[in-house]
């Protein structure tokens, strides 16, 4: 048995539930993994609240690290004992133990914490895709990216740094501002101070951006899109503030023939190899120190609910666990 947290309705962090349920056996392609922490993600919240609904009942979290405990049939690239973490389909991460596919998990190197991998993999795959495979960027590039001291945030300004790109981050106080840049933004913008599309302005002399990275949504959708260039790509990759309203695709052409994405992660990951070299890249920027893992947060597994409330206020910076 495993204590697991779940919902059977869709609604508000009351609707998170502790119970104990079966492990049991890994069939074919699964591996059996007992986790040592988990992630706690802005995409648990949806799942949780009916933004994306899900088939009920169903254990929340998409990632979390461990060891694993057995094999199925046909899994070759984890063997019992090995320490592994994953963010991945299915939801079900906020549990001592799970039974799980394995294409997605992937072998941990010495070098990452159990915590660390836990905090990161679905945020630092994230970032590597929005870096490395949604558009080109290169050295000298510049992307604003909001949410900038957040879990994905801190991750993306380091790894801007750590390839010549400028990043002007955005964050709602003059304390996350700072934390941005200390961790690698060019500037950071207090989107509760300024308008953070003229100051983009100001900043690159009236051009605009190449890319926008953008994780909140509604709020700043529109906003975005005035920071570009020309012909410039805008990443919508979450919904914070809301889901993005409907609006007219003319609209992209009076703005400069802009270029607009909704990428997932999980659309990225779904090949086994596409998600074993995105993996290896993330862990080769972290034991390199080029990222480090900022933890700012951390609850026990019984007090999910209280996590998720911090998490939707706001109150948070770096990445948050879920320690078991």
């Amino acid at each position: 048995m495993a204590l697991t947290a779940i919902i059977e309705e869709h609604g508000g962090s009351d609707k998170l539930k502790l119970v104990d349920r079966p492990v049991g056996e890994p069939g074919p392609g699964e591996i059996r993994i007992t986790h040592k922490a988990c992630g706690l993600n802005f995409i648990d919240v949806y799942q949780r609240d009916g933004l994306y609904p899900l088939q009920l009942p169903q254990a929340l979290g998409m990632e979390a690290a461990g060891v694993v405990d057995a094999v199925g049939e046909g899994v070759t690239h984890l063997k019992p004992g090995d320490r592994a973490a994953y963010a991945a389909m299915p939801p079900g991460a906020y549990t001592e133990a799970r039974v799980m596919p394995a294409a997605q998990v992937c072998p941990l190197p010495d070098g990452v914490s159990f915590d660390e991998a836990a905090a990161m993999m679905l945020k630092g795959l994230t970032v590597e895709y929005l870096f490395h495979r949604t558009t080109p960027l290169a050295a000298g590039d510049t992307v604003l990216f909001h949410a900038a001291a957040g879990g994905v945030g801190l991750i993306a300004c380091q790894w801007a740094r750590s390839e010549g790109i400028t990043l002007i981050g955005t964050a709602g106080t003059d304390e996350k501002c700072a934390l941005a840049v200390e961790h690698g933004a060019t500037h950071c913008i207090n989107y509760n101070r300024e308008n953070f599309t003229e100051k983009v302005r100001e900043l690159t002399g009236g051009k605009g951006v190449d890319v926008v990275m953008d994780s909140v949504g509604k709020d700043t959708f529109i906003g975005s899109l005035d920071s570009l260039r020309p012909l410039g790509m805008m990443i919508s990759f979450g919904n914070a503030s809301g889901a993005v309203e409907a609006f007219n695709l003319g609209l992209l052409a009076q703005k400069g023939s802009l270029k607009v994405t909704r990428p997932t992660l999980f659309a990225h990951i779904a090949d086994h190899q596409a998600c074993q070299d995105m993996a290896r890249h993330l862990f080769d920027k972290v034991t390199s120190g080029a990222v480090k893992i900022r933890i700012d947060q951390r609850f026990p597994l019984a007090e999910v609910a209280r996590a998720h409330d911090t998490l939707e206020a706001r109150k948070t910076t770096g990445s948050t666990i879920l320690e078991l």
